[in-house]
């Protein structure tokens, strides 16, 4: 059984569905809050040229998410799957971010919640990387039950390499 990176995931307040280039507006009227960007390692991803790279890789991953509240029918974020490594029974969860009247609240839960049910009828091990100054990400990877597990170098856009924290949850 193979992989699905781009499932149709439905919960009681979201549903995740695959990126596609028309959810450009959408989307970008979320990411240009410079406050969703301000502890990440590229900070300024809120700027339309720097978001436009960020949406395009997200698109070119095969799979990329929008995340949309049930209630209302409108997009309110994006997630994606990443890095599936079968010889490590390993993906990855990350490039996560909602508008911020979501956050603190059970969104990002219930998303994580239906990523991880998804992640682990493949895998054995889901991972995530947060910013090592991004508390609020690091704060919400905590909650939903990850554990640090070192630390490692990333590069976000065409910036120098910035440690990041690496966090596992693994299938019980």
């Amino acid at each position: 059984m193979s992989f699905d990176l781009q499932p149709n995931l439905k919960g009681e307040l979201i549903e995740l569905r695959a990126l596609t280039p028309e959810d450009w507006d959408d989307l970008f009227a979320i990411a240009s809050d410079p406050l969703i960007w301000e502890q990440h390692p590229e900070s300024d991803r809120y700027k339309e040229d720097v978001f436009k790279v960020f949406f395009k890789d997200a698109l070119e991953s095969g799979g990329a998410f929008v995340v949309i509240d049930r209630k209302n029918k409108r997009i309110i974020g994006s997630t994606r799957f990443h890095g599936y490594e079968p010889e490590k029974s390993e993906i990855e969860i990350g490039w996560t971010f909602l508008a911020r009247k979501y956050w603190g609240g059970r969104h990002n839960w219930e998303m994580k919640q239906l990523m991880l049910a998804h992640a682990f009828q493949f895998v054995d091990n889901v991972v995530f990387y947060v910013g090592e100054n991004n508390m609020r990400s690091r704060r919400a990877t905590e909650k939903i039950g990850a554990i640090k597990s070192g630390m490692v170098k990333k590069v976000y856009g065409n910036r120098p390499p910035s440690l990041n924290v690496r966090y596992v949850i693994k299938k019980s």
